[in-house]
């Protein structure tokens, strides 16, 4: 007798709704508490501990799908970024990535420091890669710093994102100081003086920090 095929059948809406709704509320309970339990995040989603790990196997397996999902949505945001002047492309990168991690600064701080910044790391490598791009670019039109090589100089820029992604954890870095400081510090780790690199970010107005929306 012909057997049946094996079903191709999408999840059923319930569950796809479900896990959204338990990594939209895994995120937002690590935001406010990086130890959140199960109890806590199934709470804030709406449904049991049980629903939790008829998607997760363990807690560590949600976390990895915050983080890795929260790094492929950089990704995602900072691919169609472009500029002619190289170095206003580097501050916008800056500016695109904190508007997009400063209200879960925390959760973007252990995607970044933590035990799974490996996975992170995978989900951020088209970011990289367009990155080392616009350095390339501005180091053959002289506008960024020659003296180091290109990778060097393209991950001394992430860094300095970092760096300031774990000052704004640990001061409470207002969203506006926030803003202008991860500019700042990225054109400086691609070797604009500081005067020079404010003066190109106040009369930069692309690199404005832009409302919020409502």
């Amino acid at each position: 007798m012909p057997t049946t095929p094996p079903s191709t059948r999408a999840p059923r809406r319930d569950a796809a709704e479900n896990r959204e709704a338990i990594l939209t509320a895994a995120a937002a309970a690590l935001n406010d508490d990086i130890d959140a339990s199960l109890e806590t995040i199934a709470a804030r989603a709406g449904l049991s501990r049980r629903a939790i790990y008829g998607h997760f196997a363990t807690r560590d397996d949600l976390l990895v799908d915050v983080f890795t999902r929260g790094a492929a949505r950089v990704a995602a945001l900072l691919e169609p970024v472009a500029h002619p002047d190289a170095r206003v492309e580097i501050a916008l990168f800056g500016a695109t990535l904190w508007s997009e991690v400063e209200h879960v600064r925390v959760n973007a701080q252990l995607a970044v420091r933590g035990p799974h910044r490996a996975r992170v790391a995978e989900a951020l490598e088209p970011a990289r890669r367009r990155l080392r791009q616009t350095v390339e670019r501005g180091v053959a039109e002289h506008s960024l710093r020659e003296d180091i090589d290109v990778d060097t100089v393209a991950r001394l820029i992430e860094n300095a994102a970092i760096a300031v992604l774990d000052e704004a954890t640990r001061t409470g870095l207002s969203r506006d100081a926030g803003h202008r400081l991860v500019m700042l510090s990225g054109l400086s780790a691609a070797g604009l003086g500081w005067r020079d690199a404010d003066e190109l970010v106040a009369e930069t107005p692309e690199l404005a920090l832009q409302e919020e929306p409502v």
